[in-house]
């Protein structure tokens, strides 16, 4: 009964989640939007570092080899929330947004010896914003003012199952197979302060039905009594996913209200990128880890529809040279006085982790906003009177996302997790 409510809870949860957005991000304009985290409670404190952990106690989806290691005679089910301040500047003028919303929901469980299940809701991309723009144009009339409005809704999510297995000592392998859903409406609106001017509005539509694979690996080396180092690979196939992405163009005559509309599109198919990712952890007498994570994804050859107007010929097609591959390194650590016992600050894991990462997208023709991020974190266990196993992580995380002559962003994150553990499959004997 517990199981059914638990997996009813999380579908409910996941079904309000993918409808939020969790970004003010101008820059979530351009691809498929500001890629997500993708990373749970732990660790955020830690910048986002997994590809060589794997913990009982904990669901690290980063890397499903992890799974095969979860804890016997468990469920684990963890969910985080995000609360994000941003900070905008651009030509000394600074503007403020916030926005909360619910960032995963994912569960595990271990099936036998060496054998670890594990399912969940994560983001893959958000798109977030709405601004505008305004100047002036001198014509044979006179000066007229025009405004530019942007706006965007929408992102990319995933529902996935995943499966890590042991077949010798130290090395474990895994997969995640996910639904691949979303949409996004993006719209520009170009109108004059002239009314005699046409309005001319572009209206961008995309709605993605696909899938994604994630495959990875972790083999474990104990290289003395007190020390040992894991190292994780991962690895995901880029396919085509669809998508369908339409433009219409509307061109309204201001003084008639007569309007002409222009489609295009509908048959194209958007992609998402071959990913490569390696990590390594070293843990000391289990109190002790430190780790680093590097991960390639190869944009570079993907293509994406542009609008493009060519001697008076406008075109919406797919485009090559819209993208550019992504590097990301992070390194992070995690601190435990003590693993076991009573005194609940001993218990407490002080995390922290650094990140540096290049951009995917590019802002006409130029490379997009390069970002730096650092976090500070810990994760609290919650006694009482039946449970001594779950956990609350709490971490702060700050990003600085900044493209040459472009909007310079400050973002401001406090991510909290909750991981229930509870010992479900327990056989109780009566004497």
């Amino acid at each position: 009964m517990k199981r059914t409510l638990g997996i009813a809870l999380m579908a409910a949860i996941c079904a309000g989640a993918s409808a939020q957005s969790g970004t003010n991000s101008p820059y979530s304009q351009f691809g498929l939007g500001l890629l997500s985290e993708q990373t749970s409670g732990f660790s955020r404190g830690m910048n986002g570092l997994g590809l060589g952990f794997h913990e009982g106690n904990q669901v690290n989806y980063l890397n499903p080899a992890s799974y095969a290691r979860i804890d016997s005679l468990t469920f684990i089910f963890d969910a985080g929330l995000s609360l994000h301040l941003t900070n905008f500047a651009e030509n000394g003028k600074k503007k403020n947004a916030k926005n909360a919303y619910l960032e995963y929901v994912v569960a595990g469980f271990r099936a036998g010896k060496g054998l670890g299940f594990s399912f969940g809701f994560v983001p893959y991309t958000n798109v977030g914003y709405n601004y505008s723009t305004t100047g002036s144009i001198t014509t044979s009339s006179g000066t007229t003012t025009y405004t530019n409005g942007y706006a965007g809704n929408g992102g990319l999510h995933q529902v996935y199952v995943g499966v890590g297995w042991e077949p010798l000592k130290g090395l474990a392998l895994g997969a995640n197979v996910s639904y691949l859903w979303g949409n996004y409406n993006r719209s520009f609106l170009n109108s004059y302060s002239d009314a005699s001017a046409k309005t001319v509005a572009h209206y961008y539509t995309v709605d993605v039905r696909s899938y994604k694979a994630d495959f990875g690996a972790q083999y474990t080396a104990r290289i003395s009594a007190k020390n040992r180092l894991t190292l994780g690979v991962t690895f995901s196939p880029g396919h085509k996913i669809g998508g369908q992405p339409a433009l219409n163009v509307i061109s309204t005559n201001s003084q008639t209200n007569v309007s002409d509309t222009t489609t295009y599109g509908g048959d194209m198919k958007l992609s998402i990128p071959t990913t490569f990712g390696v990590g390594a952890m070293w843990n000391h007498d289990q109190k002790w880890e430190i780790g680093v994570d590097y991960t390639l994804q190869k944009w570079a050859s993907l293509q994406y529809p542009d609008y493009v107007v060519d001697n008076h010929v406008a075109t919406y097609a797919l485009r090559d040279q819209m993208f550019s591959d992504r590097h990301k390194l992070t390194l992070g650590g995690d601190y435990c006085p003590a693993t076991t016992g009573r005194g609940l600050f001993r218990r407490i894991h002080y995390r922290a982790g650094v990140s540096y990462a290049t951009p995917y997208v590019k802002i006409q023709g130029n490379e997009g906003p390069k970002e730096l991020s650092a976090s500070l974190g810990f994760s609290m266990p919650i006694i009482n009177g039946y449970n001594n196993r779950s956990q609350l992580n709490v971490s702060a995380q700050w990003v600085r996302s900044s493209a040459k002559n472009y909007i310079r962003e400050n973002i401001f994150r406090i991510n909290v997790g909750l991981t229930f553990n509870e010992r479900w499959f327990m056989k109780w004997k009566a004497e």
